[in-house]
């Protein structure tokens, strides 16, 4: 039987991030754990949010670290194309749809997503 409190234990010793607070290596995920790591983003999840998170988790699953930033942006962008599109990401994740929303859901960020101005919508 999974239990959350023991998973968030061993997890907290394995979630060892880099300077820009992505997680070094994946370890055991759930959504309690996404939770925590929101929070100390200032970020209380919705239901939205909860979409995107799953989304990324999904797309890392299928395609591992393939894909770019930009072409993982513009498959967010397509699900929420009517609620606002990237603005509307941004809104949910202001440090990056991509960035914030793929440490939120344990994942490395996809390559050439580090660069400060990517995606901007400002």
């Amino acid at each position: 039987m999974y239990d959350a409190n023991k998973a968030i234990s061993m997890t907290e010793e394995a979630m060892k991030m880099d300077p820009e607070g992505n997680l070094y290596e994946l370890p055991e995920w759930s959504e309690k754990i996404a939770e925590k790591l929101a929070a100390d983003e200032g970020i209380s999840l919705t239901e939205e949010h909860w979409e995107v998170i799953r989304l990324l988790r999904r797309h890392y699953s299928v395609h591992g670290r393939d894909l770019s930033g930009p072409r993982l942006l513009r498959a967010l962008e397509e699900p929420f194309g009517m609620r606002g599109g990237i603005k509307h990401l941004y809104e949910l994740f202001p440090g990056g749809p991509i960035n914030q929303g793929s440490r939120i859901a344990g994942l490395p960020p996809p390559p050439y997503s580090q660069d400060p101005s990517f995606g901007s919508v400002a």
